[in-house]
């Protein structure tokens, strides 16, 4: 049962309310520090200050959190307060950040509300808890950032303090210790350690480069997703990666994201943009020539760079990018083929998920919010339709899901799958998407039995979305122990000594011969320190081969868990890893 402790909406005033709490610690502190914004966010709150020239580092972290205590008992509740924007500028001598916000949130006259508690007050439109001194105590400050005010490289770089807050100390500890957890399992430090990809100031923030490992691994992954949609029925296109922008002013997008493309002037001053998605480039695909009922649907399948303009203080290893690799794909049908399609999308999803171990998916139906219907393209009765033909094929598929209003995208519904990785953490991984307005606004039709145009549907299936986000998330689920049909090296072969390196050069082309990735490490090094640098790397099994293995002619087999089997055939072990990888196995 959901008691107050775990709703969001509690959660969210508790963690605004601490947010306050840091700033009334920091500002008695730092008596000069400018105060600017400090909301709730997923599993926290952070404030952002303007120290002048005052270094803030992790260091201060406990002094803070220690005045936050020191504070807390003398909050008995947070009182509400209206000033005129004169009266409420005056609070925040010198402080060109609240002054703009004042002047924002009273540009038609109205009051702004304060909220005090304590001797701290501040500008805030509320949401708070009652009784805060009691409620307040399980938090704790997490890290400090550089943060752009409001966003914006063009503005000056402020320091941002990220915290957490629970209703109670269990929860605080489990967060603290799943924290810890994935600290160990960061991907942009275990990326590294197994040589999957890097990243280059030469080149740019945010836009990775792939390792030969690195490369396999998002070939392996792209690979079953065509294999699942080939026998699906779907085809391969390519398209460019800069397109005109009238593309996207059709499409709809330019008037929601010009803001977020790398633009392109050319020499003809014609201007182009990288492309920052696929679907309307798609759409010309379809449109190239008239299509009969008897041909549809039409599926096709492209996994594709796209750019998006993130800012430098958002980019974060490969969960935030700016080339992002989409593992598109586009079916254009008719209405009474919208169901069976994504039926076999959703079919798609579920296997690839189970081979790379998320068996546990959970799904939200994302709905367009008719109070803002400036967000969206198209008309409400296209939008019910759509949104209740994805509902239908919810309770089809007898699983749980929960409502996501206004989690749309601008252009259709769609159905968000979303799954828990090892630490219990929640991603937001594939989607299906039902879309009746690109077709209309690009006039996409197909000739009906009757010999008339009619209007088609066009649905967008994403498996992996960003492989760049989904290999953050999968290095980070398995701590980097990939299951064997995963691993880029599958076996590495470890000699004792100089007098087997023959009988090992023969394993290594026996198992090359059976399309296992396999390495030689015939360094001059101790058995030891081979074993340890292959656990190191995560490989799945190691070969020893000695005297006893190369006369009796069996192999040695050690597991990156640590388990040994000795005495084994060649062909016994070719058996079992072949049966392993066919099967997508998650264990040894």
């Amino acid at each position: 049962m959901k008691t107050k402790k775990h709703d969001q909406n509690y959660l969210d005033n508790l963690r605004h309310s601490t947010a306050h709490l840091l700033a009334a610690a920091v500002m008695e502190l730092f008596p000069h520090a400018k105060r600017t914004i400090g909301p709730a966010i997923e599993n926290g709150f952070y404030f952002d200050f303007d120290f002048g020239d005052i270094q803030i580092s992790q260091e201060d972290l406990p002094k803070i959190e220690e005045k936050m205590k020191e504070i807390l008992p003398s909050w008995n509740g947070f009182e509400r307060h209206e000033l005129e924007a004169k009266e409420a500028k005056k609070e925040y001598e010198n402080n060109e950040y609240k002054h703009e916000l004042i002047e924002e949130f009273t540009k038609e006259g109205q009051k702004v509300s304060f909220y005090k508690s304590g001797n701290y007050w501040d500008l805030c439109r509320g949401g708070h808890v009652e009784n805060p001194s009691e409620e307040l105590k399980h938090f704790k400050l997490l890290s400090i950032a550089g943060a752009y005010w409001r966003g914006d490289e063009k503005n000056k770089m402020l320091t941002r303090i990220y915290g957490t807050a629970f209703g109670s100390q269990k929860e605080l500890d489990e967060y603290l210790t799943q924290l810890s957890e994935a600290k160990l399992r960061d991907h942009k430090i275990l990326g590294v350690q197994l040589d999957l990809f890097t990243f280059s100031e030469l080149v740019g923030g945010g836009l990775p480069l792939w390792t030969p490992k690195g490369a396999l691994l998002r070939n392996l992954l792209d690979d079953y997703v065509w294999i699942l949609r080939k026998e699906r029925g779907y085809s391969k296109v390519e398209i460019p990666h800069i397109t005109k922008r009238e593309l996207y002013e059709k499409s709809g997008h330019w008037e929601k994201f010009a803001d977020e493309l790398f633009h392109i002037i050319t020499r003809e001053k014609h201007e182009f943009v990288m492309k920052p998605m696929n679907c309307p480039h798609h759409t010309q695909i379809y449109a190239r020539k008239s299509h009969s009922y008897k041909e549809l649907p039409q599926r096709f399948a492209n996994s594709t760079m796209v750019y998006r303009d993130e800012q430098s203080g958002e980019l974060s290893g490969l969960s935030r990018v700016r080339s992002i690799t989409q593992d598109d794909a586009h079916v254009f049908c008719r209405e009474s083929q919208v169901k069976k399609e994504a039926n076999a999308i959703w079919d798609i999803i579920e296997l690839f998920y189970k081979a790379c171990g998320f068996s546990e998916l959970s799904y939200r139906l994302s709905l367009h919010d008719p109070k803002t219907p400036e967000k969206y393209l198209g008309d409400e009765k296209s939008w019910e339709l759509a949104e209740g033909q994805l509902r239908e094929l919810l309770e089809e598929r007898g699983v749980k899901y929960f409502d996501g209003l206004g989690e749309a995208a601008f252009y259709g519904p769609k159905i968000d799958v979303m799954s828990k990785d090892s630490l219990g953490r929640v991603w937001q991984v594939a989607t299906i998407q039902v879309d009746r307005n690109m077709p209309e606004r690009f006039d996409l039709s197909c000739v009906n039995e009757k010999g008339e145009k009619e209007r088609i549907v066009m649905l967008h299936a994403a498996i992996m979305g960003s492989i760049e986000r989904f290999l953050s998330i999968l290095i980070e689920h398995f701590a980097g122990n990939f299951p064997v049909w995963l691993s880029p090296v599958q076996v590495k072969i470890l000699p004792i000594t100089d007098r087997s390196i023959d009988y090992a050069g023969s394993v290594l082309q026996e198992l090359k011969s059976n399309n296992i990735r396999v390495e030689l490490d015939d360094r001059a090094e101790t058995l030891q320190a081979k074993i340890r640098d292959g656990q190191m790397e995560k490989t799945p099994y190691m070969i020893i081969l000695g005297d006893k293995e190369s006369e009796a002619n069996t192999i040695s087999v050690r597991t990156r868990e640590g388990d040994n089997r000795n005495g084994l055939k060649l062909s016994e072990f070719l058996l079992k890893i072949s049966d392993t990888i066919a099967r997508k196995s998650l264990e040894l």
